[in-house]
């Protein structure tokens, strides 16, 4: 989809209160299962969040409890995300120090990246 589109649909969106933006995604869904030639992705904790979003419409809670519901498990998303880009972050740069101390290129040394091997003082689990 361009970009042009996309923006244009957002701005359409963002004018509707959530009852009818639900609406609208109902029909999208309606015409993803129809026509779509790939499925759309979504991280799993996406699929959760869209589960439980799901479950709780289909107990027809009303949509601002729904929306703050919906806010409060996108901020935890958020949360667990930049927790995973940390701890990425820590792995990646004790690769390329331990690449560093080993004499090796650190590109090679990320693509390696695992645990470290077990130190002798460690003890065995």
């Amino acid at each position: 989809m361009n970009e042009i589109l996309l923006e244009r649909l957002r701005r359409r969106l963002e004018a509707l209160p959530d009852e009818k933006a639900y609406a609208v995604l109902d029909y999208i869904e309606f015409l993803e299962s129809r026509y779509a030639e790939r499925p759309a992705g979504a991280t799993p904790f996406q699929k959760v969040a869209e589960t439980l979003e799901d479950t709780l419409r289909a107990g027809r809670v009303p949509a601002k409890i729904l929306k703050g519901t919906m806010d409060a498990v996108g901020s935890a998303g958020r949360f667990l995300e930049g927790l995973a880009a940390a701890g990425k972050a820590v792995v990646d740069d004790a690769a390329k120090k331990r690449a560093e101390r080993e004499g090796q290129p650190a590109a090679e040394a990320s693509r390696e990246a695992g645990p470290p091997p077990p130190r002798s003082e460690d003890p065995p689990r």
